[in-house]
């Protein structure tokens, strides 16, 4: 698992699509994961935050997911127990002010080797579209698939996005904080025992 994690971290698979973004900037591999984990949370891809602090969900969104979880920071950055591995381990950039999908080369390249290496894993919590098509095989949108997580149990809860720009959604869905948060929290909790 050290040789595969050092080679992702030293990818740069995406270095010229990097620099063509408005940010113009270089890949940095944000992935949090060892062996002995039991709860993966395959998110996206890291923000522009997160890819200066190189620590994933360093930022409002971070906080708002360790509340949905029950965990606190010291927990949640327990790579020994939390496998934190989005679906582009690299901040995408932007283009013309929005946040670009994370390059599908990265989860292409590395993602089902990773996978192999975590045997121990209790709960997927997949955030967003493209991790639940990944790790559920849904063809559904966001909200269909996270409406339907109980038909995801015990193994995995698929999640929207915890960002700011998601609180309107919330809103319109008081089922996500009224019965899946509840019973997210529990089986969180049960997944790290």
């Amino acid at each position: 698992m050290d040789a595969l994690l050092a080679e992702i971290r030293g990818c740069r698979l995406c270095a010229e699509r990097f620099a063509q973004t408005e940010t113009a900037h270089a890949p940095r591999p944000v992935v949090r994961a060892q062996p002995s984990a039991t709860l993966l949370i395959a998110g996206q891809a890291p923000g522009a935050r997160v890819h200066a602090s190189g620590k994933p969900f360093t930022d409002p969104s971070g906080d708002r997911l360790r509340d949905w979880l029950g965990l606190d920071a010291e927990t949640f950055y327990d790579e020994s127990r939390v496998a934190i591995l989005p679906m582009g381990f690299c901040f995408p950039g932007y283009r013309k002010g929005a946040d670009l999908p994370p390059p599908a080369i990265c989860a292409r390249t590395w993602r089902t080797s990773l996978m192999a290496e975590l045997p121990n894993i209790r709960l997927t919590l997949p955030i967003g579209g493209i991790a639940q098509k990944w790790h559920l095989g849904v063809k559904t949108g966001v909200t269909e698939t996270v409406a339907h997580w109980r038909d995801h149990l015990p193994g995995a809860i698929p999640l929207p996005h915890p960002s700011w720009r998601n609180t309107a959604w919330l809103k319109r869905n008081p089922w996500f904080g009224e019965d899946l948060l509840p019973l997210l929290r529990s089986h969180v909790q049960e997944a790290l025992r």
